[in-house]
Formats: C-alpha cells, structure tokens, sequence
C-alpha cells in the first residue's frame, strides 16, 4: 500500500503556486486569512488546504 502523505509548501512556492506576490501571501497567511502554519519561524501551507480554502472563496464569490 502506497502511503500519502501532505504536500507541504513553502511561502515562496504557495506565491507562485497561487500567482500572487511572496509579501501578499505572507500578509494574508499573518492575518489568518489563507491557511498556514509556522514551523520553526517560516511559514508552511498543505496544498490540500489551499485547494479547500480556494473552492470556498470561489463559492463566496471572495476571488
């Protein structure tokens, strides 16, 4: 059985992921309005997250 595992992302890699400006995701991840971690002071994002907190805000309309 193949184990699966979270795909974690850096900031920079979240940035580029979403197309937006590194300090954009850091404001937004600080501001807890994109979900994020800190791990030993950087910032860390599940893709599974993103693509969930993505699916909402199209939903809301919020995009």
């Amino acid at each position: 059985m193949q184990e699966t595992r979270p795909t974690i992302m850096t900031l920079d890699e979240v940035a580029r992921y979403l197309r937006l400006h590194k300090s954009t995701v850091y404001r937004m991840a600080r501001e807890g309005r994109l979900p994020g971690n800190k791990v030993a002071g950087q910032w860390r994002f599940k893709k599974e997250r993103l693509v969930e907190w993505f699916e909402k805000q199209e939903e809301l309309g919020e995009l």
